[in-house]
Parts: structure tokens; C-alpha cells; sequence
């Protein structure tokens, strides 16, 4: 699977996939990372790639003309082109999955300032992606967000791919169960006891017991 990230700070996202298993997953080939700066594709000697926002209001827009170029940059190479912003999808598991199974390689535009141009929205791009119902400084940590996320899918990238099936969000809308490690009693809190005893299906039932389920509201 290859990542395109359309952004300010190419640093941000290459230092996130130089390290943990992110790290590995590209230095194995599982996953490509390719980082494109927006202010390349300025059209004035400040590489200036925002503006004022037409009808009046705060902050600065991402202009449409940078981004049009940098995705014309990557030509056949740019695939599915998501867009982060608060008022896309709001990303999940199955939302993940659908997407996934889309394409092999994605381009990832980030947001900043007051936002985006809406007619990159209307116009060059597949789908519009939220990763929650909340504000943050920066579209380049909804990227990695969405990035992190899709990578998971690909065979390889976590090594032991059973992790997959027991994924704390499942398409179930289940959450994972209960886990605990060594020691057995720490500060009198100790492990479930059924946990010891090396009955799988008497495990399994536990854990299927205690799983939560999501909360929507």
C-alpha cells in the first residue's frame, strides 16, 4: 500500500513512519510513504498557499490551486484522494475497511487554518474523511490517523496478523475484553482468576462475558 501526504510539513509525517511498527512496515516494503509539499506548488516567490475567505469571516483558507497542482503532480500515482476535514465521514472501523478495499495506493491532503477551499471538495477529490467530532490544529494528525489505520489492513504490517481479529474496534461493534500481564497481585489488585487456569473455552467465554459494547451517543 503507498500514502501520498499533500502537506505543510513533510517532517511531521516522515518522522511518525521512522520509528515502531510503522518504522518496520516501510523499511520492509509493506507500506510506501511519499510526501508532497504543498508550497511547491505556490504560484508567487513567498510560496504563499493561503488566503482571505471571500463574503468575510477569520483566519485563512488553503487555496484550490496548489492543491489542483500538487495532485496533478502525482498523475496515475495520486489513487483515491481523501480529503481530512471536520465535516467529512466520520472515520471508523467499517468506514476504514470500505476504504481499504478501494484502492492500493491513497492520497492524503491535510487541512489547517480555518480549512480548505470547498471547491477542492467539490471537484478533485473521492471522499471527505473526519476522525472525530472535534478540532485540531492540524489535518497532518488526521492524516497519520487515517494512514496508521488503513496500514493495519495490509498483510505484513503488524507482523502477527492474528492482532487483527481481536482489534479493540471490531465491525461487531464490540470492544475488546479485559487484558492483564505480570505480576498476578499488584497493590491487592490482582488478575480474574479464570485467567490462570489454562481452560481456553472457559477463557473465551470470560472474555466474551466481559467485552463492551460501543457507545454510539
Amino acid at each position: 500500500m503507498k500514502f501520498n501526504f499533500i502537506t505543510l510539513f513533510p517532517e511531521k509525517i516522515t518522522s511518525y513512519f521512522d520509528t515502531g511498527i510503522p518504522g518496520k512496515a516501510v523499511k520492509q516494503g509493506v507500506v510506501e510513504i511519499n510526501t508532497v509539499h504543498l508550497r511547491d506548488f505556490a504560484d508567487n516567490k513567498h510560496q504563499k498557499v493561503d488566503d482571505t475567505i471571500y463574503g468575510g469571516g477569520p483566519g485563512m483558507l488553503l487555496q484550490v490551486g496548489p492543491i489542483y497542482r500538487a495532485l496533478e503532480s502525482l498523475g496515475e500515482d495520486k489513487g483515491k484522494v481523501l480529503l481530512l476535514s471536520p465535516s467529512g465521514e466520520l472515520f471508523n472501523q467499517t468506514l476504514a475497511r470500505e476504504i481499504y478495499e478501494s484502492s492500493e495506493t491513497f492520497t492524503l491532503i491535510s487541512g489547517y487554518y480555518e480549512g480548505v477551499d470547498h471547491r477542492v471538495a467539490e471537484h478533485l477529490i473521492d471522499r471527505e474523511v473526519a476522525i472525530g467530532n472535534y478540532v485540531i490544529s492540524s489535518g497532518d494528525l488526521a492524516a497519520l490517523v487515517v494512514a496508521d489505520c488503513l496500514s493495519r489492513f495490509v498483510p505484513g504490517f503488524l507482523g502477527k496478523e492474528e492482532s487483527l481479529l481481536e482489534e479493540s474496534h471490531n465491525e461487531t461493534e464490540e470492544l475488546e475484553y479485559p487484558q492483564y500481564t505480570k505480576p498476578y497481585d499488584f497493590m491487592g489488585w490482582t488478575v480474574p482468576d479464570v485467567l490462570l487456569g489454562g481452560h481456553h473455552e472457559e477463557i473465551r467465554k470470560w472474555r466474551q462475558k466481559n467485552r463492551k459494547t460501543r457507545n454510539h451517543s
